[in-house]
């Protein structure tokens, strides 16, 4: 039963985690110049493009194996309750990525951030939360079902 709408919302959780890649976690603009902050590394602005002035590559790899984790709890639809608790877990994981993130971020940057700084990758994380939230929502929904089939038999 991989069409079910938690599948939808596995997928999507794990899009915004990958969509870390592209968007930019903040810009900054102080005395030595303008910084991108990304999940990769601090980046630099300079005439010729982007200058990595700092790498981020255990982050990196910890982005690319928590996005992936959606992705393969799609396919564990036949014991919903390992799924479900798979599916908290995740969300927890990605609740505290999200701590470490933001402590990495105000060490990256030596001046205080902006609200008007930050990037739309700032925002992903709890958009997976959310997305892992409803696809709970969704296995819950799939597992009274089946109990409520089985009650008729």
């Amino acid at each position: 039963m991989i069409q079910r709408i938690q599948s939808v919302y596995l997928l999507l959780a794990s899009l915004a985690l990958f969509a870390l890649f592209i968007f930019p976690l903040a810009n900054v603009l102080d005395a030595s110049g303008a910084k991108r902050i990304r999940i990769t590394g601090v980046y630099e602005i300079a005439e010729n493009g982007l200058v990595q002035k700092e790498s981020f590559l255990l982050l990196t790899i910890a982005t690319v194996v928590l996005a992936l984790i959606p992705l393969v709890l799609i396919f564990l639809y036949k014991n919903r309750k390992q799924q479900m608790l798979f599916v908290y877990l995740t969300a927890g994981l990605v609740i505290g990525y999200s701590y470490w993130l933001s402590t990495l971020l105000k060490s990256a940057t030596v001046v205080s951030l902006q609200a008007s700084d930050y990037g739309i990758g700032i925002g992903l994380s709890s958009v997976a939360v959310l997305f892992l939230i409803l696809a709970a929502r969704g296995i819950k929904r799939d597992d009274q079902l089946v109990r409520s089939a089985d009650r008729l038999r």
